[in-house]
């Protein structure tokens, strides 16, 4: 499914259907893989998730620290871990951070922009969305939901 989004109420509209539909996986962490450009949307989309999943604190795009984790009680989610791998340049770097454990928990619903940059450590289960800058007021993201 590709999406045309022209506002900030689209956005969070996409965003509360996706979390409807999304299923968690049972075997580890629920992955999302968000792909795109700077400035495509996807730290505005996982704000606007975040708030569907009842996050009252600020969302900001953790590139300087890498990871930001936040309590949730959604499905069987406890937390939202957003990761922001664009400073990565090798998967050896998200490692130090308890990957592969962060990767085992079924009560984790992962968000990581720039996927691209780790693809070694992403499993093959995650959702992709790629997101794309279309005009200063429209953004398109393709969904596999």
């Amino acid at each position: 499914m590709v999406l045309k989004i022209e506002s900030l109420k689209e956005l969070k509209n996409f965003s509360k259907k996706f979390l409807k539909e999304l299923n968690p996986v049972k075997t580890g962490a629920t992955i999302l893989a968000l792909q795109g450009n700077l400035g495509s949307g996807k730290t505005a989309f996982v704000k606007v998730l975040g708030k569907n999943l009842g996050i009252k604190k600020t969302i900001i795009s953790p590139t300087f620290i890498i990871m930001k984790l936040y309590d949730i009680s959604y499905k069987n989610f406890k937390k939202l871990i957003h990761v922001d791998a664009y400073r990565l340049e090798k998967e050896k770097e998200l490692e130090v951070l308890g990957w592969q454990e962060i990767l085992k928990n079924p009560e984790n619903l992962i968000a990581i922009e720039w996927p691209e940059n780790v693809s070694k450590v992403i499993p093959q289960s995650a959702k992709k969305l790629k997101f794309k800058f279309v005009d200063e007021k429209t953004r398109s993201v393709k969904s596999e939901i």
